[in-house]
């Protein structure tokens, strides 16, 4: 016969949630604040900008997929608009139900484009 949960039972299990959820939530208000201080607010596959307007609307990728992999040098942080983000995401599962997904978490077809790869050869042109 199963045990029957208590009020207590009840109440321990939803402030554990509840805790949980808070938690989740500080780490996520924490990586993107620092990742928007360290990188330009442009979409790293479209090249889209953002503005404090609209900003709500860049997201933060994590590269290999692991939210709870931080490190404060933003290694593993790609600022992606949210159709980007979401096409990211929807690549990674179609790989993974097909098996084409290396260990690391990345995507065999994984896109290579860096919109801001010749920057600092022309802000030297500048100078």
């Amino acid at each position: 016969m199963p045990k029957k949960t208590t009020t207590s039972d009840s109440n321990k299990l939803d402030e554990i949630v509840a805790n949980a959820h808070r938690n989740r939530s500080n780490r996520e208000q924490d990586y993107r604040e620092k990742s928007l201080k360290m990188y330009p607010w442009v979409c790293g596959r479209c090249s889209r900008e953002f503005s404090r307007e609209n900003l709500q609307e860049l997201t933060v990728h994590h590269r290999d997929h692991n939210h709870d992999n931080n490190p404060d040098d933003g290694s593993n942080w790609e600022l992606l608009c949210l159709y980007c983000h979401d096409n990211e995401h929807a690549r990674y599962l179609d790989g993974e139900s097909k098996g084409n997904t290396d260990t690391s978490g990345k995507d065999s077809a994984s896109v290579t484009h860096n919109p801001l790869a010749g920057l600092a050869e022309l802000l030297k042109k500048g100078d």
